[in-house]
Parts: structure tokens; sequence; C-alpha cells
């Protein structure tokens, strides 16, 4: 199956040269991504590839990044982080009507990874709570990848933490 999905990268200091970066990108078997070098310092890339899952989609073309451009940083996996707007586009609904849904139902709706003037969602828990009431139409690979992004996204975040929190309690242990 082909999942469609983007990768996000800060670009170290290092890596200014962004044609090669395209080129190393090709050999490294990222022809089925469109790349994006707008911003200064990142990387964006959007795949189409195809894989056995989602999953596996995600992982091959984290490592072919990486075989690419080994001091690139992952910034995130998507699609995870979303707004209604986008997740009213994805269930095939209007924004105000997700609006609605949200706000009659606050009890239910997932709980927001970023609460403010624009809150952000992850996106596979909202999909989730839409499926269980059903009645929308939400594409397996689209939920899939989701899905997927979030589990890399969480993982990163783990794993960036995780030595700072090593320190903190050998301070407090010591």
């Amino acid at each position: 199956m082909e999942y469609t999905f983007t990768l996000k990268y800060k670009l170290a200091a290092q890596d200014c040269d962004l044609d090669a970066i395209v080129e190393r990108l090709g050999e490294a078997g990222c022809d089925d991504a469109t790349i994006g070098v707008g911003q200064p310092g990142r990387l964006a890339l959007v795949f189409s590839r195809e894989a056995a899952s989602a999953f596996e989609a995600l992982a091959s073309a984290l490592r072919d990044v990486k075989n690419a451009v080994p001091s690139a940083r992952l910034v995130e996996a998507g699609p995870d982080f979303v707004g209604l707007t986008d997740v009213a586009e994805i269930a095939g609904v209007s924004r105000q009507n997700m609006r609605k849904l949200m706000l009659s139902h606050a009890a239910e709706f997932p709980a927001p990874v970023h609460e403010g003037s624009a809150s952000v969602w992850h996106l596979s828990d909202v999909l989730d709570w839409l499926d269980s009431r059903g009645g929308y139409d939400i594409k397996p690979d689209v939920f899939d990848v989701a899905k997927s992004a979030k589990q890399i996204n969480l993982a990163k975040e783990v794993r960036e933490l995780e030595p700072q929190l090593s320190r903190r309690l050998e301070r407090l242990v010591a």
C-alpha cells in the first residue's frame, strides 16, 4: 500500500549545501519524496512510499534520510499534530461542525496536546474518537500513518528527555 506522510528536520550548521543534500537524498532512496528547503536550517520531505505497513514506510524513510544526512535531527513526523481545521478536512466535515462536536462532547473529546488560542491534538486520538462514533469516512491509510507518526514523535521526545531525566535523578539520589 502507498502511504503519504511528512518528515521535518533541523539541519546542522555544516549542512548548508542544499543542492548536495537533495542529491544525497535521491541517492539514498528518497526519490519518492518532494523535498522542501525553503526555511534556512530546515528540511521537509513529503513522502508517498510503498510499504507493507505505515510504520514500515515511515521507518524506512527515516533510515534513508539518516543515511543521506546523518547530522539531520528529526523535528516531527506527520500527520500528527493538528488543529480542528486539519481534522475537519480529513473527516470530511466543516471546521464549524468539528468545533461543535468538540464542544458538545467536551467530556469525551480527546484532550489537546497544547491548549490555547490555537489548540493542537494528536490526529490519531481524534480519528480514534471519530471512528468510535461512526459515520465518518476516514481512510485506513491516513489513520495508520497518523498512529505511526504519533508513536515516532513520542519516542523521539522520550529519547530526548531521558538523558535529562537520568541526570536529575542522579543528583537527587547521589
